[in-house]
C-alpha cells in the first residue's frame, strides 16, 4: 500500500491506531431481517480480540452440526471489536440456548431464525467508529477530513487482502504459475484474490497519478450503487453532468478472461499500467475469471469526527467490499499498533529459534 497514488498527497497528520481493540469498532448492517422462522438460526454477535473463524468453530462445536453448516457473512479483524451476523443450519425445531456462549470476549446481541442460508458478501454495508491516539497537526487531518467526506478516497484493496508481509499475493502468485497446488477452495479463492486485487490497485493508482480523475475517452463508468456499466465513447455535458451528480463513476479493471472493457483512451492507459504484469494476467484468465469492473473512488457515508486533545474518532459507512484502511491511508500516517506488536512477536521468536 505504500507505493500506491494519495489522492490529496501524503497525510502530514500522523497518528496510532488500535491501541486498543476497542478502537476500531465494526458493525455490520444487513440489508434484511430475519424472519423468525426457517432452519437456519441467525445470531448477532458482538466480538472482542476473536477472528471470525474462530467464532465459527465455536458455533460449530456448540450446536452440534459440521462447521460447513456456519456460515457468515464477512470475515472481520481480530484485533478489533466487531458487530457481525452468523447464520447455523439446525434442521429440526431445537434452539440452543445461545446466552450460554458468552463471555468476556463473545456476547450474543440477538438470535432469530431465518428461511435462507447467510451467504458471503451478504452485506449493505459496515459502520466503523475508529480512535486515533497521539495525533499530531490536527488542522490538517480536520482538512483532510473534509476533503474526503467532499470527494472520497482511492478504492484500493486494503492490506488485509494480501495477507501479513503480503503472503497471499506471494502464494497466489506461485498457484497461477503452477509453483505452489492448492486444493483447498477456500485458500484458492483467498489467493486469485489476492492477485487480483492487486492489479486493481496499480491501475487504479497508475490512472490518478497520470490523470487524477480527468475523464478519458473510451471510459468504462459504473452506475451508482449497482454492478452495471458502460462505455463514455466521448464525455458530453450530458456525461460529464452524471459524473458530477455521482450518478456514475470511473472504474477500474477486475482482471479475468475477455476483451478490456475500456476503449480507446482509456483502454490505452489502462495496457500501459498492466503491461508489467503480463504473468499475473494471463494467470488469472487462465483461472478462470472473467473482465469485471470496481468503482475507482469510494465515498464515505455519514461521516463524524470528534477531536478531544490528541484523540480523533471518526465515524462512517462503507458499501461492503470496501476498505477502512484506504479511507485512513489519506486522511492521516497511522502507526497499528496491534500490527507492531504482531511483528516484534514474530522477530522474537524468529531470533529465539536462530539462539
Amino acid at each position: 500500500m505504500t507505493d500506491l497514488y494519495y489522492l490529496y498527497g501524503k497525510p502530514t497528520s500522523t497518528a496510532d491506531l488500535r491501541t486498543h481493540n476497542s478502537d476500531f469498532i465494526v458493525e455490520e448492517i444487513l440489508p434484511f431481517s430475519p424472519t423468525g422462522e426457517g432452519e437456519h438460526h441467525m445470531l448477532h454477535i458482538r466480538k472482542d480480540g476473536l477472528n471470525t473463524g474462530h467464532v465459527a468453530e465455536v458455533l460449530a462445536k456448540f450446536a452440534k452440526v459440521h462447521p460447513k453448516e456456519v456460515t457468515y457473512a464477512g470475515q472481520k479483524d481480530k484485533n478489533a471489536q466487531t458487530e457481525q451476523w452468523f447464520g447455523i443450519r439446525i434442521p429440526g425445531k431445537e434452539t440452543p440456548d445461545w446466552q450460554q456462549l458468552n463471555s468476556d470476549q463473545l456476547t450474543i446481541l440477538s438470535s432469530a431464525r431465518h428461511g435462507k442460508k447467510l451467504r458471503i458478501g451478504a452485506l449493505l454495508g459496515n459502520r466503523f467508529t475508529l480512535t486515533l491516539r497521539n495525533v499530531t497537526n490536527i488542522d490538517a487531518l480536520q482538512q483532510r477530513f473534509n476533503q474526503i467526506a467532499a470527494l472520497g478516497v482511492p478504492n484500493y484493496f486494503g492490506e488485509q487482502r494480501f495477507g501479513h508481509n503480503g503472503k497471499n499475493l506471494e502464494q497466489g502468485r506461485q498457484m497461477l504459475s503452477g509453483a505452489r497446488k492448492v486444493h483447498d477452495r477456500s485458500k484458492k479463492s483467498m489467493y486469485l484474490s489476492a492477485v487480483r486485487s492487486y492489479i486493481f490497485n496499480q491501475v487504479a493508482s497508475y490512472r490518478l497519478q497520470h490523470h487524477l480523475l480527468k475523464p478519458l475517452a473510451g471510459d468504462c463508468v459504473m452506475l451508482a450503487g449497482s454492478k452495471s456499466y458502460f462505455v463514455a465513447e466521448q464525455w458530453d455535458e450530458l456525461l460529464l453532468k452524471r459524473l458530477e451528480e455521482e450518478d456514475i463513476g470511473f472504474s477500474v479493471p477486475l482482471w479475468g478472461r475477455g476483451q478490456p472493457l475500456a476503449l480507446t483512451e482509456a483502454a490505452t492507459m489502462e495496457a500501459a499500467a498492466i503491461a508489467e504484469f503480463e504473468d499475473d494476467l494471463h494467470g488469472l484468465e487462465n483461472a478462470g475469471l472473467s473482465q469485471e469492473r470496481r468503482l475507482l473512488l469510494l465515498k464515505p457515508q455519514a461521516m463524524k469526527l470528534r477531536v478531544d486533545g490528541d484523540v480523533c474518532t471518526i465515524e462512517f459507512m462503507l458499501p461492503a467490499g470496501s476498505y477502512a484502511t484506504s479511507v485512513l491511508r489519506e486522511l492521516v500516517d497511522y502507526q497499528d499498533i496491534k500490527d507492531e506488536q504482531w511483528k516484534n512477536m514474530v522477530a522474537d521468536q524468529q531470533a529465539q529459534a536462530i539462539s
